[in-house]
């Protein structure tokens, strides 16, 4: 028994299917979008999948020719959020890389995940999701506007001046938040970032969005 739940261990003991993961976490992929995402050869994306799969951490969803992956369930993605909050609690390496490979702290405190919940609710603030659109339509904060952080600076127009902008992203280890909150502030703009992304806000049980063939639905993704 305790060799098969050791599979699963065996399959999360490596940091690029740590990353593809990660990546799962916000929308299905295929092979080659993911080892352009991760800069891996498609051969190596490909092996790290299907190690994934024997132990049901992925599955695969097939449209004509093209395979899909995502996550297999929920729980995978509690499995990926357990780790990483063991290790940033527990490893000061963690810190140390998050201290050199992120920029300063922020200026103002970030949004919490109830904090925006209920300014959703109470209106006035834009909710702004920097994501990639394929991520956004796979599932969204509702009533976010999606202006991937590509696109930000010549789409600036787009977004109103009275009122605060909460962007987010993937999650805490993404930039693209804390980047679009400081081109939006060097242009008069007052924002602030979520403190969590897409995948976590999920987990808390809070309601997405996913648009799919064209139309907007709730979408309870990983719904037991």
């Amino acid at each position: 028994m305790f060799e098969q739940f050791s599979r699963v261990g065996k399959a999360l003991g490596n940091g690029a299917r740590l990353e593809l993961l990660d990546l799962l976490s916000q929308s299905e992929r295929r092979v080659d979008e993911l080892a352009e995402l991760t800069g891996h050869s498609v051969a190596n994306v490909s092996q790290h999948l299907q190690v994934l799969h024997r132990a049901r951490l992925v599955e695969t969803r097939r449209h004509g020719t093209q395979r899909f992956y995502q996550l297999g369930n929920a729980k995978v993605f509690a499995i990926w959020q357990a780790i990483r909050t063991f290790g940033e609690e527990n490893l000061a390496e963690i810190d140390r890389l998050v201290s050199m490979y992120f920029d300063a702290p922020d200026q103002l405190e970030p949004v919490s995940a109830k904090e925006l919940q209920d300014r959703i609710k109470a209106g006035g603030i834009v909710v702004l999701d920097v994501r990639p659109e394929k991520e956004f339509r796979a599932a969204h904060i509702p009533g976010a506007v999606s202006i991937p952080i590509q696109e930000l600076k010549r789409r600036l127009r787009e977004l109103p001046r009275r009122k605060e902008i909460i962007a987010y992203c993937r999650g805490p280890y993404c930039v693209y938040a804390k980047q679009a909150v400081s081109t939006l502030s060097e242009k008069g703009y007052k924002a602030r970032r979520l403190s969590i992304g897409l995948p976590d806000w999920r987990a808390l049980g809070f309601p997405v969005v996913s648009v799919q063939m064209n139309h907007t639905q709730l979408h309870p993704v990983f719904s037991p």
